[in-house]
C-alpha cells in the first residue's frame, strides 16, 4: 500500500473522515456517504451488491490522510488504496461473500485505471492486468457498483 500509516481508533483523522468530512468528491463523512450507497443500491434492486455497500469504504477511515497543499487548505483528506484496506479488513470474514469481498476490492479499479492511465503509467499497467483478469458479468457490476458509489457521494462542495 501506498500509505504506511494507519489511523488508529482514536485519532482525528479517522473520526473527522468517518463522520464529517472526505473530499471534494464527497459531500459527506464515510459514515453517511455508506448510508446514502446502500439506499442507491436498495433503489436500484441490485441486492447482490448489498454487502459491499456497507462494506466497500470501510478502510477509509484508517487510511485517511493529508496529501498535499489542496487537502490541507480545505480540511481535506487523501485515501489511496482504500479499497485494498478495506479487501484485507473484510477478506477472512467467513460470513461475506467472495463476490462481496471482490466488488469492495475493485470497486475503484475502474477509476483508478483512468487515472493512473494520464499519471502513473506503471501503476496503470498494473491495474490493467487485474481488470483483463475479470470475468465480463463482473467487469459490469464493477461498472453498476461505481455509478452507485458516484451517487452516494452528493453535491460536491467547491
Amino acid at each position: 500500500m501506498s500509505v504506511k500509516k494507519r489511523n488508529s481508533v482514536f485519532s482525528v483523522a479517522f473520526w473527522k473522515s468517518l463522520l464529517w468530512v472526505q473530499n471534494k468528491y464527497h459531500q459527506h463523512g464515510v459514515l453517511v456517504h455508506t448510508l446514502r450507497v446502500v439506499y442507491e443500491v436498495l433503489k436500484s434492486g441490485h441486492y447482490r451488491m448489498l454487502g459491499a455497500a456497507f462494506l466497500h469504504d470501510v478502510g477509509k477511515p484508517f487510511i485517511a490522510y493529508v496529501k498535499d497543499e489542496e487537502d490541507r487548505e480545505f480540511g481535506e483528506y487523501s485515501f489511496t488504496d482504500h479499497e485494498e484496506l478495506s479487501y484485507q479488513i473484510i477478506k477472512n470474514w467467513p460470513f461475506v461473500s467472495e463476490y462481496t469481498k471482490n466488488l469492495v476490492r475493485y470497486h475503484y479499479l475502474i477509476r483508478d485505471m483512468k487515472k493512473s492511465k494520464k499519471e502513473d503509467l506503471p501503476r496503470y499497467a498494473k491495474k490493467r492486468e487485474i481488470w483483463d483478469g475479470l470475468d465480463d458479468d463482473f467487469k459490469k457490476d464493477l461498472e453498476i457498483f461505481l455509478e452507485l458509489d458516484d451517487k452516494g457521494k452528493g453535491k460536491r462542495r467547491r
